[in-house]
Order: C-alpha cells, then sequence, then structure tokens
C-alpha cells in the first residue's frame, strides 16, 4: 500500500484486459475481440472520470498488477485483488485493507457502468458523512458502487453475486443490523450487446 494523501479512497476492480477473458458475456454475440475493445472502451471512460477526483485511488486487478497501462503509477495505487473466485471475499479482503491503513471512507466501483461520473462518486462520498453505507443501484439488481465508513463483514457474505437479488439482500443486510444506507441514481451496467448498443456513441472516442 502506497502513502495516503487522503482519507478517502476510491478503489476501482479491474479485469486485466486479455483476449478472452474480458466481458465474456458480451463476447458470444460479439465476438471475443470486440467485446475486447468495448472493455477497453469502458477502461477510458472509467479513467477519465476518476482522474477528475482528488481523493485517493487504487486499482485492483484480476490476474495480475500491469505496471505499464494507462492507470499511471503515482496518481493511482495499484493492487491485485484477492485471488478467492468469491467476488465477496474479494471486495471484502480490499475493504478490510484500507480500513486497516487508516482511511475512514472507502468505496468501490467496477468498470462497466458508462453512467457513472465524478459528481456521482463525489455524492456518495458525502453521503457517508451521514450513512453507514452508500449503494449505487444497478438496473440489474446488482450494484455499480459501494461505500462504507467501518466495516461491515455482513455485505459480502451470503450472497449470490452477478444475480438480480444482490442490491435488495444487501440492503436487507443493513436493515437487520440498523445501520443507515444512502441510495444514488440508478444506473445500467454493460454486461449484453444490448447494453452496449445503449452506450455506443458515448463510448466513442475513449
Amino acid at each position: 500500500m502506497e502513502k495516503q494523501n487522503s482519507k478517502e479512497v476510491l478503489m476501482v476492480f479491474v479485469k486485466n484486459p486479455e483476449l478472452g477473458k474480458a466481458k465474456t458475456r458480451l463476447a458470444k454475440t460479439v465476438g471475443d475481440k470486440k467485446a475486447l475493445d468495448i472493455y477497453l472502451q469502458l477502461l477510458r471512460y472509467t479513467k477519465s472520470t476518476l482522474d477528475k477526483i482528488p481523493q485517493d485511488k487504487q486499482v485492483h486487478y484480476s490476474s495480475f498488477v500491469d505496471s505499464n497501462d494507462f492507470w499511471k503509477e503515482g496518481d493511482y495505487q495499484k493492487a491485485l485483488q484477492n485471488q478467492s473466485k468469491d467476488l465477496g471475499e474479494k471486495m471484502l479482503n480490499a475493504f478490510q485493507e484500507n480500513f486497516k491503513h487508516g482511511y475512514e471512507k472507502v468505496i468501490i466501483i467496477g468498470s462497466d457502468c458508462p453512467e457513472i461520473a465524478k459528481e456521482t462518486i463525489q455524492e456518495a462520498f458525502k453521503k457517508l458523512d451521514t450513512h453507514d453505507v452508500v449503494f449505487g443501484p444497478a438496473e440489474d439488481g446488482g450494484y455499480y458502487l459501494l461505500g462504507m465508513r467501518e466495516m461491515i463483514p455482513e455485505l459480502f457474505g451470503n450472497k449470490k453475486w452477478s444475480s438480480d437479488s444482490v442490491i435488495a439482500d444487501s440492503i436487507k443486510d443493513c436493515e437487520t443490523k440498523n445501520l443507515s444506507y444512502g441510495l444514488l441514481a440508478t444506473f445500467s451496467d454493460v454486461d449484453l450487446e444490448e447494453d452496449w448498443r445503449k452506450f455506443e456513441d458515448k463510448l466513442k472516442g475513449y
């Protein structure tokens, strides 16, 4: 973990952009090469958004830490995701590490939401002033953003990841533990060709 510049940190989970491994559901209809091209557009769009925020920023890679990509070291701390197959365990580990290193607000996003903006992220950090947890709900029943101001392990267990019940189950966890939570606008992720078609024009040039 590199030196902290603030008490707030934003993590982005990314897949290493390798042919045949990125956007596999999308690749079923557009092919591996096109799916990789689309994922690279999504990565560059996400980076252009993150470049505008003043908080500490981290890129967490799926397979290996790439020191020669467009996420510039110095601007971005770099780490490897926990190698468990379970997304919950990967996120749990990343949040634990950041709280252990003294961060007071920790937020995670994915790399496939073309609607996320600087204002979205700043609103999420602001909501953590008055809420224990903040969610960015996704149209498919998951979430594109999760933030918290203290470690809440329950949010990472007993979930069917990549299903339409994730956000509902997560909110239920908060209510069971009497935790306050804030909700951001509901956005779309790009998982299928029909999702990409909605944002094809927006992503041109990235």
